[in-house]
């Protein structure tokens, strides 16, 4: 487990919301595309407070299973109803959260266990 599965889910979901830009021929929105990368973030910061529980909770197969097909439906649905929007949502986190495994696992950001 640990960050490379999370780049793997995280790569499915991108894949997913790809997919959906080109069937619905949606545009990206930078304002959308921002603010889910501002949206990862903040889940991070969160979610650093407390790694030990987070990553108990997360390292369940049940619940990352659960979530890729959460994301998966949201970006279903939204595709079918507000695509640019939600799909940029998408893109931004996802670009986001990878390009955070990235530099954590470079060294060049600290590990969210050492934040507080």
């Amino acid at each position: 487990m640990g960050a490379r599965t999370d780049a793997a889910l995280t790569i499915l979901v991108l894949a997913a919301v790809g997919i959906a830009f080109v069937l619905v021929d949606a545009s990206l929105s930078p304002l959308a595309l921002a603010l889910g990368g501002l949206g990862t973030i903040a889940f991070e910061l969160v979610a650093a407070r407390d790694v030990a529980t987070v990553r108990e909770y997360w390292e369940r197969p049940v619940v990352q299973a659960a979530s890729v097909v959460l994301a998966l439906l949201v970006v279903a649905v939204g595709a079918s109803i507000a695509p640019t929007v939600v799909l940029s949502l998408f893109c931004g986190g996802a670009i986001t959260y990878l390009a955070f495994l990235g530099l954590v696992g470079v060294g060049l950001v600290p590990p969210p266990r050492t934040w507080w």
